[in-house]
């Protein structure tokens, strides 16, 4: 006999049967948008986009003594609540019921599962280097964009117009009164809210852990923070009950996706991630991880089959006995991102890979993740916080301006060419898999005509970084010119000091070689142009 501890159980159906939605009329339940992003992708309909068979609901929500709660398409299900062990017996009984399984338990503690550090922001820790040439002013959170080549992104105007990205998220606490989201409120892209724990619209009470998430991808707040797509526009998803952990969360995070999917968003960003639970016996193995059995990652697989990126954190266990990524970073489909400090150093808390454990490369990618820089959500300014919950939106809105910028490429193209564009790309490791995307060369790669990077001369592709003996680097120059470049250390000792000329209209690339006797530490790459503007970049040596 069931417990009576146990308030939320997920209900298992055998098939979608007797179902009156049809492929003929999808416009029932998908969105213009959703369709025209299948037809883009020549992405066929199939029985995941068919809703769960209402009758089979209807037949549960008929059993007395329990409610249901949510119900998720892609895993064909329900959540029901009770504490009626005779109510689930009965459930159990129904013909299209596989299976009934506890996926909650009460708790009467408040503990908190985010535990990113938040600081006020160190202006002695700032970048050192400016890049002249820049169309938005970043303020503090200049590094954590420029560090991915997404300044040249936003000069050459790709900022997320037109795209919807979905913040799947624990709440997004005073996200309507803050400042930094003005235009967003103003422009009316805020497209939409919605509580999934709790079935309500209202999402601005709960957790702020999706506000300052939020921030570093559609913050707008000049001279303090500029988000990686500040001009995109946004739905708003709770999926997580932050005070608990438990199992059914990873279903309300599908039913948030699927929902995601059906009002046409382009690009989800997830900044959760499931290991362990308050009921144990739901925890998942080392096993449990390889891509495709969890309940989110599924969902995760699920969303991208259906033609939305998907960009996750990786997790924040790289310096507990649980170093390994969480769930869903380990989705087949998922870009799983890492966190680095400034100089793109891994940090020590990033969660990591495996390479027995998982088939894919994991986690995909890095980004800044420690001080990074992000809204105060009780108060007007600006402060750091560490965590993947960072890095992955900071990928994730200069992944959604690549995309606008080449809207004819899938969404695994625009993926796999965001890795190869990664500073070790050719030597991909299980702490940050393919390194520091350069969004800048991913856009030059795309579009094989490199005016398309904007009307001004840039800096790019400075890779690899960390480097060792050889450190090499692009530099679109607008006319023929001599470029001064010099590479120098903290102290302002300079290692390399010549010139070399670049070509106007074109892509020059250059390599710095024999380095290796250098001393390990933080260097800056320094290009001088004839009209005396310079571009600069924060390298690391590694040992």
């Amino acid at each position: 006999m069931f417990g009576q501890t146990p308030t939320k159980y997920w209900v298992q159906f055998s098939d979608k049967g007797n179902n009156p939605y049809t492929f003929a009329t999808p416009s029932a339940y998908l969105s213009p948008r959703a369709l025209a992003r299948r037809a883009a992708q020549n992405i066929p309909l199939d029985s995941l986009d068919l809703p769960v068979t209402p009758a089979y609901i209807a037949g549960v929500a008929a059993i007395p003594n329990l409610t249901v709660h949510s119900h998720s398409k892609w895993l064909n299900g329900v959540v029901i609540i009770t504490t009626d062990s005779t109510a689930l017996a009965t459930v159990a009984t129904l013909p299209y019921v596989t299976s009934v399984g506890n996926v909650s338990l009460r708790r009467g503690t408040t503990s908190e599962k985010f535990n990113e550090a938040v600081e006020a922001i160190n202006q002695d820790a700032l970048r050192s280097g400016n890049v002249t040439s820049m169309a938005l002013d970043y303020g503090q959170g200049y590094n954590q964009i420029n560090m991915l080549g997404g300044v040249c992104l936003h000069n050459a105007g790709f900022r997320g117009q037109g795209m919807q990205i979905a913040v799947i998220d624990a709440g997004f606490y005073n996200t309507d009164q803050l400042t930094i989201f003005d235009t967003l409120f103003d422009n009316g892209r805020i497209l939409g809210t919605w509580d999934f724990v709790m079935n309500e619209a209202s999402v601005y009470e709960d957790n702020s852990h999706g506000t300052m998430v939020l921030s570093t991808m559609g913050g707008n707040m000049p001279g303090q923070l500029v988000g990686t797509a500040p001009d995109a526009s946004y739905w708003l998803l709770r999926s997580e009950d932050a005070p608990t952990e438990n199992i059914v969360e990873e279903y309300y995070w599908s039913t948030a996706a699927e929902y995601a999917d059906s009002v046409g968003a382009d690009v989800i960003n997830s900044s959760l991630g499931y290991t362990t639970f308050d009921d144990p016996s739901n925890n998942h193995t080392y096993a449990d991880l390889d891509g495709h059995t969890t309940p989110s990652s599924r969902a995760a697989n699920y969303a991208a089959r259906k033609g939305m990126a998907v960009v996750v954190s990786a997790g924040n266990s790289g310096s507990s006995s649980w170093f390994y990524i969480s769930a869903p970073a380990d989705a087949d489909s998922a870009l799983a991102v890492a966190a680095t400090d400034a100089s793109g150093v891994v940090a020590g808390f990033s969660s990591r890979g495996s390479v027995t454990l998982f088939a894919n490369i994991k986690p995909n990618v890095g980004a800044q993740g420690q001080a990074s820089v992000i809204c105060d959500p009780f108060g007007t300014g600006v402060v750091t916080g560490n965590g993947t919950s960072f890095a992955s939106p900071i990928m994730c809105g200069l992944l959604t301006c690549l995309w606008q910028a080449h809207p004819t490429f899938t969404n695994m193209q625009i993926l796999q060419v965001i890795q190869q564009s990664g500073s070790q790309s050719s030597a991909p490791d299980s702490l940050m898999g393919y390194g520091l995307p350069d969004f800048c060369a991913a856009n030059l790669y795309l579009s094989g005509n490199p005016m398309q990077i904007g009307d001004e001369n840039e800096l790019y592709a400075v890779t690899p970084n960390p480097f060792s003996d050889v450190l090499s680097f692009s530099f679109f120059s607008m006319e023929d010119q001599n470029l001064s470049v010099i590479l120098y250390d903290v102290q302002g000792k300079q290692l390399v000091n010549q010139l070399v000329f670049a070509s106007g209209n074109a892509e020059n690339n250059y390599k710095l070689e024999e380095l290796e006797g250098a001393s390990a530490g933080v260097y800056f790459l320094r290009v001088n142009t004839e009209d005396g503007k310079y571009f600069t970049v924060k390298v690391v040596k590694g040992l």
